[in-house]
């Protein structure tokens, strides 16, 4: 008579293996590890720390902001990388276009948001990858 593939026979009397059980289990494990875990998406953000303004006050300060800080990086931007710090060259320049100064600092501001949320999501990986290393530290490693 066979034995069976699950049965392991050893010294101390019968061990019952079931693989698919050990299976089953370690899926539903990870399964619930991977719901607790949090993605970066899922992230609450707290538009509060971001946007300084006097309570009550948050529409108007963010109107501005919106208004104000696009129009004065574009015309940094302009001053910097165009006029090449130059004031007399900056002058020369048609400053009589407030949307496309506007659009200019826009853009710029909207580059640099995203290389930032760029960086925020490696460092958000870097620290998960880390902490999963931390609980399972024979993950990833070439055992044989």
């Amino acid at each position: 008579m066979k034995k069976s593939a699950y049965k392991k026979d050893n010294n101390n009397g019968s061990i019952y293996y079931d693989s698919v059980e050990d299976t089953r289990s370690y899926a539903a494990k990870i399964n619930q590890e991977r719901k607790k875990r949090e993605s970066f998406g899922s992230q609450e953000i707290d538009v509060n720390k971001y946007v300084l303004s006097p309570e009550g006050w948050e529409n108007f300060a963010l109107t501005l902001y919106i208004i104000l800080i696009p129009y004065i990086v574009g015309v940094l931007f302009l001053f910097i990388f165009i006029a090449e710090v130059a004031f007399e060259k900056f002058l020369l320049l048609d400053m009589s276009s407030i949307f496309i100064v506007w659009a200019i600092g826009y853009e710029v501001i909207a580059v640099s948001l995203l290389f930032l949320i760029f960086v925020s999501f490696l460092s958000y990986l870097s620290k998960s990858t880390s902490a999963q290393k931390i609980n399972n530290p024979h993950r990833g490693s070439n055992r044989d």
